[in-house]
């Protein structure tokens, strides 16, 4: 199959993105129906960093970081880069401190590394958030082709070239190009239904109340009981009969 580097890719607007951003992965997640998440492999190696940016992707093989040294020519301020693996590499540090450097002289926010990173102490001290599905000292090798802006399979979820990447402590997910604008609408929605139930909370209303629990509960057949003694009665009157 053809290897081949994109140099462009679709990028909407940075209010946009920051705002996907604020509202953080959970509620973006929720909003497009549970959709976009990429598995709980990937995790970040820093704490409390919240970003989102369009994707630019680069496929390796494993083991071999060639083309994400050809990936950095290809990234522009605001872009996140998104790097996976034919076979897997969380036994290589396919990621470490001068990459990185590379990485923010080009003003990328992120990197999501479907596959092992290192130098992490490094990475830390840059303040450059990373996630990664593992952390391993390994080095790798500089001579096999692969894609750079081609759609890529990270962490289980598809990525496609200019998708947003929310990335957080929670997580990270993906917004699709043709649906960026209706995730938003949909986040700002959800935002503000949260908002309403905070409102709830902190006037001393139940949970099992306002989103009608008490009936779920019932409908499945469970009993309340004041007290431990008449729980376990009940249960005995039940295998008496």
């Amino acid at each position: 199959m053809q290897r081949y580097i994109v140099r462009t890719i679709p990028r909407c607007d940075e209010t946009i993105c920051s705002e996907l951003a604020r509202l953080g992965t959970a509620t973006v997640y929720e909003a497009q129906g549970q959709t976009g998440l990429l598995n709980d492999t990937m995790q970040p190696i820093q704490e409390g960093a919240a970003v989102c940016g369009p994707a630019v992707t680069v496929i390796c093989p494993a083991g071999d970081n060639l083309m994400i040294h050809a990936a950095v020519e290809c990234c522009q301020p605001g872009d996140i880069l998104v790097a996976t693996t034919i076979g897997e590499s969380n036994k290589h540090g396919m990621m470490g401190e001068l990459l990185v450097k590379s990485l923010m002289k080009r003003g990328v926010k992120a990197l999501i590394m479907d596959g092992g990173v290192r130098d992490t102490a490094q990475l830390r001290e840059l303040g450059f958030p990373v996630w990664t599905t593992s952390v391993v000292c390994t080095g790798t090798t500089k001579n096999k082709a692969g894609w750079v802006n081609a759609p890529a399979v990270c962490a289980g979820a598809l990525v496609e070239p200019g998708d947003l990447i929310v990335a957080d402590d929670d997580g990270v997910v993906v917004v699709k190009r043709q649906d960026i604008a209706q995730a938003l609408d949909k986040s700002l929605a959800r935002e503000k239904k949260e908002q309403e139930t905070t409102r709830k909370i902190e006037e001393g209303q139940l949970g099992v109340d306002f989103y009608g629990f008490r009936e779920v509960l019932a409908k499945l057949g469970v009993k309340y009981y004041d007290t431990l003694e008449q729980a376990a009665a009940a249960i005995l009157a039940k295998q008496d009969t």
